[in-house]
Order: structure tokens, then C-alpha cells, then sequence
């Protein structure tokens, strides 16, 4: 096959760090873009606006869930027809899938804007952070089929053997945002409005690179007529609906932190919830990215049959993960007062609030790396019912619990630690699901 050479080397700590490391790098400065707006709206315009970023973010959560789940989902199925050899039909099939992302952009975009205002209007906000929430999400939903390209442009790279073309893009894209972001706010004035334009157009970077790239015959996958088969696009959704699920289930629960921020604390809760997310974020940006960056191996290794270097594979990412969970927790806990001090001064009330609960979210960091490194290694085995079993579970039902049931027995600290709480539940059900099915993937 053309371009195999990176799947057919051995399976070594260099070698999977050579196919991994741009790919954590790439997800880490995509974690950047909302990052960057929270920086610069919390300190040029107020922690007002970064309350409504947070505010907007279960409806954004729906544009990246369906991007997310064609990506990986058909990521996924197309390796798979690479590994069995059937290069002309995953080609087609990779041509079909883009197409199905832009029709599902345009159609998303034009819902997004009939029902914002309503959804906004029976939150009881003030009128301020009503009106910066309408102000954003209306930027910000032009940009959703850029958006949805972006997102699995960037997985179709890797698994053609680009990565470190999806890192530049992911870079020059983070970088454009940040240079933007100070220009629309600070120079232009055009406010929490500027700030989501700035995302966008950082979003357009892959999106337009991709476009050229896969236009390009020469390329292991490039576009070529499509053939409509509706099982690919079922298979494609099947086994990139924990991803989903995952994106969907956490603009519910940023919901359900946001509201429950409301009845504890006001608007400044929100505010320190944001910046803890942003935290989190970050550090699951690297567990993302290593996954990510494994799966067109695992995909290509298990439609190959070839059972020892899978299970080569899936040990080594285990000690990658141990040691990044390590780190992160470590860093997090040194860097608390720093990471809060961007968003928001030493006199801000959301500050005390943010630093207490960074420091209990911190916990959290300890399991966040199997759940995901879990969930992303079922769906690259196509196994996308298992792969959303743990998913919604983690992000959905334990955190639903935990959401309900500390906060009324400790209060605000309670809200803080539910998230600790359910990553721990959701890594014993990820630890009983990798031994159940051991035997069955020979790994």
C-alpha cells in the first residue's frame, strides 16, 4: 500500500511517540482556541463575558459532537478498509463522509440561530451576560461547517501519514486566534463578538489546508467521486457515537454546573467554572491527542490481524498515559494561584472560588487518561458500543450522580469534587471492559 511504511514498522516507544507527539501538540493548541478567548474576554471586557462563553458552550458542545463522531467514527472505518486492503472504496468513502459533514454544517448553523435566543431568554440571566451570550453564539455559528471540515480534516491527516501538516495548521490556526483576538477586542472594539470571530477564522486554517491537501491525488487519501452507501455512514456513526456522546453529555453537564453555580454563588460561580474548565481542558487535550494520534494504528493493526503488535501498542499507551497523569496532576497543583491569576485578579471573588476548585479538580486528572485512552481505543477496534457505554457512563450518568448527590451534602465543595468522583467510577467500569474483551482482540 502506498505511504504504509509508518504502519508497518515495529512498535516501539520512538515509534509511537513519532506518530503521537504532533498529534498531542496539534489538540493542545486546538484546546488553546477557547482558552484564548476566556484570557483575553476576562481581562479586557470582564469575568461578565467569560461567564457567557461558558453560558454558550452546550450549544457549541452539539456542533463539536457531530464533527467529532463523523471524524473518528469514519476515521475508523476507512483505516480499517486501508488495513484490509480496499484503498479505491475508502477513498469514496472518505469523499462521502466530507460531504455528509458540510450538508450537517449548514443545516446545523440554521438551527443554531432559531433557537438561541429562546434558550437564553429562560435562563434568568442579567441583561448584560444575555446579551454578550446572543452576541458570540451569532458569530460564532458561521463558522460551523469550517468547524466541522476542521475537525475531521485534522483526524484524516493523521491517519495519512500528515501529521505534522495537522500540527502546523493546528498552530498557525491557534496562533491567528491569539493575534485576532487582540486585534477585534483591544484595536477594532468589537467586544465578546470579536473574540468568536477571531475562534472562527483560526478554525478556517485546517479547514481551507485541507480542502488543497486531499484535492491532491498523490496523497494516501484524496477525494474522488463519491459512492453513497448508507452503511458506511451508519458504521461511521455507530462507532464514533461515544465520541459523541461524550461532546454532547458535557455541554449537558456544563449545563448542570452552570445552573447549579447559579443557585449556589450567582454569575461568579460560572465564572470560576470556566476557568477550571479551561484547566481540565488542557490537560485532557493531551490524553485526547495521544489517542487520537494511536487509533489510525490500532484501526490498521486490527484489520490486519496482526494481535502482537496490538497488544505491543495498547500496553506502551498505558505507561504513556501513567506518566502524562502524573505530570498534569503535579503540574496542576503547583500552578493553581498562576493559572487563576490570568482570568481573574487576586480581588475578584471568582478567584477564591476558582483556586479551591482547581485544586479538587485536580483529582480528577488521575483517571481522566485511562477513561479517554479507553473509550478512543474501542472505537478504533470499531467496537463503538462499548467505546459509548464508557463514554456516556463517565460523562454522563456517573457525573449525573455525583452532580446530584455531593453538592447537597457539602455544599459548593461538593459541586468541585463531583468530578473526581465520577472519573473514578467511570475507571473501574473502563478497567472490567478492557478485561472483558481481552481475549476477543488478542491484546
Amino acid at each position: 500500500m502506498e505511504n504504509s511504511n509508518v504502519y508497518q514498522k515495529p512498535v516501539t516507544l520512538k515509534n509511537i511517540l513519532k506518530f503521537a507527539v504532533p498529534t498531542i501538540v496539534m489538540t493542545v493548541f486546538m484546546s488553546f482556541y477557547t482558552m484564548v478567548d476566556g484570557l483575553f474576554v476576562s481581562n479586557l471586557i470582564g469575568t461578565n463575558a467569560l461567564s457567557a462563553i461558558n453560558l454558550t458552550a452546550p450549544i457549541i458542545q452539539i456542533v463539536t459532537a457531530i464533527s467529532t463522531m463523523l471524524a473518528t467514527g469514519g476515521s475508523a472505518v476507512i483505516m480499517k478498509k486501508m488495513g484490509e486492503q480496499k484503498v479505491e472504496e475508502a477513498k469514496e468513502d472518505f469523499t462521502f463522509l466530507i460531504l455528509v459533514n458540510v450538508i450537517v454544517g449548514i443545516v446545523m448553523c440554521a438551527a443554531g440561530y432559531l433557537a438561541m435566543k429562546p434558550i437564553f431568554a429562560h435562563m434568568n440571566l442579567s441583561a448584560y451576560v444575555q446579551g454578550y451570550c446572543v452576541e458570540y453564539l451569532s458569530r460564532y455559528l458561521v463558522f460551523t461547517v469550517p468547524i466541522l471540515l476542521m475537525n475531521n480534516f485534522t483526524l484524516y491527516m493523521i491517519a495519512s501519514e500528515k501529521a505534522a501538516l495537522s500540527l502546523i495548521c493546528s498552530v498557525t490556526g491557534g496562533v491567528l486566534n491569539m493575534a485576532l483576538d487582540y486585534v477585534f477586542i483591544a484595536g477594532f472594539g468589537m467586544g465578546i463578538g470579536g473574540a468568536a470571530i477571531a475562534t472562527g477564522l483560526g478554525y478556517c486554517v485546517t479547514a481551507v489546508v485541507g480542502l488543497f491537501i486531499f484535492s491532491c491525488k498523490k496523497n494516501l487519501l484524496h477525494f474522488r467521486k463519491p459512492i453513497f452507501r448508507i452503511g458506511v455512514l451508519v458504521n461511521a456513526a455507530t462507532n464514533g457515537c461515544s465520541e459523541m456522546a461524550t461532546a454532547l453529555v458535557t455541554g449537558i453537564i456544563t449545563m448542570m454546573f452552570n445552573w447549579t453555580m447559579l443557585h449556589y454563588v450567582g454569575e461568579d460561580g460560572v465564572a470560576a467554572v470556566t476557568i477550571i474548565m479551561y484547566v481540565l481542558m488542557f490537560a485532557s487535550s493531551l490524553y485526547t491527542g495521544y489517542s487520537y494520534g494511536i487509533a489510525p494504528m490500532l484501526s490498521f493493526n486490527y484489520g490486519e490481524r496482526n494481535h502482537e503488535k496490538l497488544k505491543k501498542l495498547i500496553m506502551l499507551s498505558l505507561k504513556i498515559v501513567t506518566v502524562i497523569s502524573v505530570i498534569t496532576v503535579a503540574a496542576s497543583f503547583m500552578l493553581t494561584r498562576p493559572l487563576v491569576s490570568v482570568f481573574a485578579r487576586l480581588d475578584n471573588p471568582v478567584y477564591n472560588l476558582a483556586v479551591t476548585g482547581n485544586k479538587i479538580c485536580t483529582i480528577a486528572l488521575l483517571f481522566i487518561g485511562f477513561n479517554i485512552f479507553a473509550s478512543g481505543m474501542f472505537t478504533a477496534l470499531s467496537n463503538g458500543i462499548v467505546s459509548a457505554v464508557l463514554a456516556f457512563s463517565r460523562s454522563f450518568v456517573f457525573m449525573l450522580i455525583t452532580m446530584i448527590v455531593l453538592p447537597l451534602i457539602l455544599g459548593v465543595n461538593g459541586i468541585w469534587l463531583a468530578t473526581p468522583a465520577a472519573e473514578l467510577m467511570a475507571l473501574i467500569l473502563s478497567v472490567f471492559m478492557f478485561l472483558k474483551y481481552r481475549k476477543r482482540y488478542g491484546y
